[in-house]
C-alpha cells in the first residue's frame, strides 16, 4: 500500500494547526496589551534565539547555519529579511494592541497577490491573464477601502509589502526557513539586547520598563512569544515537504480568515460596508488566484506523466 496518502494527510494536519496558530496570534498578543509593541518584538527576538539554536542542534543543522554566515551575499540577504521581518512583527503587535485587526488580517489576504506581481517584476516569472484579473480585483477592493477606511489602510499595505518583500528576499536566498529564521533573530539579538537594556537601566522613568521580572505571567508570555514563533514555522516547513503546492497555497488564506473572524467576533471591531466590499473583493481575487494555480499545477502534473 501507498504511503503517500497518509504522508499527505499528516501534511494537513500539521499545515491547519500552524494557520490556527498564526490565526490566533491576535489572542495572545492582546494579553501581553500592557506591553509596549517595541518591547514585545524585542523579547519575541531575543528568546527565539536560544530557542532556535537547540531545535538546530538537534536536526544537527547547525553547520547551515555557520554555511549562511560565512556566505557574504546571504549575510546581506539576511540583513534585508531580518529588518523585513522586524518591520512586520512591530507593525502587526502594534496594529493588534491599537484594535486593528482587521486591518492586519486584510494586509496578509493581500500579500500573496503582491507576491505574485513582485515575482513578475523582480523574477521575471510568468502570470496568466487569470491572475492579472486576481490582482485587479484586489486593487479595486483595496480602492474601496482606501475611500472610507484610509487612516488604517496603510497598516494593510505596512504588513502586505514588508511580507511580500520578506519572501521574496528569502525566495532568492539560498536557505531553508529554520535556518534563515535562526540567522535573521541572530543579526537582531544584539541590538534589542542593548534596547532593552537602555529600557532597563538607562531610560528616563517615565519610559524604563517595568513589566520583565515584574508579572510572572507577564514574563512567560514574553518569553512565549519564542515558542508561538517556533512552533507554527517548524510545522508549516515540514508539512510543505508533504503536500502540493496548491493545497498550500489555499491554507495560506485560513489564518488571515481566523484573524478576520477572531477581530470581528471576539474583539468586536466594526466591520464597516467598506471593510465588507473590500474583503468580498479580495476573497473572490484570491479564489480566482488559487484556482488558476490549481488548474496549471494538474495541466503541468498531466504533461509530465504523459512525457514519462
Amino acid at each position: 500500500m501507498s504511503t503517500v496518502p497518509a504522508t499527505s494527510r499528516i501534511g494537513l494536519v500539521q499545515a491547519l494547526i500552524a494557520c490556527v496558530f498564526w490565526g490566533l496570534m491576535p489572542v495572545y498578543f492582546k494579553l501581553l496589551q500592557s506591553v509596549d509593541a517595541l518591547e514585545v518584538v524585542a523579547h519575541r527576538i531575543i528568546w527565539s534565539v536560544p530557542l532556535l539554536l537547540v531545535i538546530l542542534y538537534f536536526r544537527k543543522n547547525l553547520a547551515g547555519l555557520a554555511v549562511a554566515f560565512a556566505n557574504r551575499k546571504l549575510r546581506w540577504a539576511m540583513l534585508a529579511s531580518s529588518c523585513l521581518i522586524a518591520a512586520n512583527w512591530l507593525i502587526y503587535v502594534w496594529a493588534v494592541h491599537g484594535d486593528h485587526i482587521l486591518a492586519a488580517s486584510l494586509g496578509y489576504f493581500i500579500s500573496p497577490l503582491l507576491s505574485v506581481f513582485l515575482g513578475r517584476i523582480f523574477l521575471k516569472e510568468q502570470m496568466s491573464r487569470n491572475k492579472w484579473i486576481a490582482i485587479a480585483i484586489a486593487a479595486a477592493g483595496v480602492s474601496v477601502l482606501a475611500v472610507q477606511a484610509l487612516d488604517t489602510l496603510w497598516i494593510s499595505l505596512a504588513l502586505a509589502s514588508s511580507w511580500g518583500l520578506y519572501g521574496l528576499v528569502r525566495k532568492v536566498a539560498d536557505i531553508g526557513p529554520i535556518v534563515g529564521l535562526t540567522a535573521e533573530t541572530g543579526i537582531l539579538f544584539v541590538p534589542f539586547i542593548l534596547f532593552l537594556v537602555w529600557l532597563t537601566v538607562g531610560a528616563s522613568p517615565s519610559t524604563a520598563s517595568v513589566h520583565f521580572t515584574d508579572d510572572r505571567m507577564i514574563d512567560l508570555l514574553l518569553v512565549g512569544g519564542s515558542i508561538v514563533t517556533a512552533i507554527p514555522l517548524l510545522l508549516f516547513a515540514s508539512a510543505v515537504k508533504k503536500m502540493t503546492l496548491g493545497a498550500i497555497g489555499l491554507l495560506n488564506y485560513l489564518a488571515p480568515t481566523i484573524q478576520f473572524l477572531v477581530g470581528v467576533f471576539i474583539y468586536n471591531e466594526t466591520l464597516t460596508p467598506s471593510h465588507l466590499i473590500c474583503f468580498l473583493l479580495i476573497w473572490t481575487s484570491l479564489a480566482l488566484y488559487s484556482t488558476d494555480t490549481i488548474l496549471t499545477g494538474r495541466t503541468a502534473r498531466k504533461a509530465s506523466a504523459g512525457q514519462a
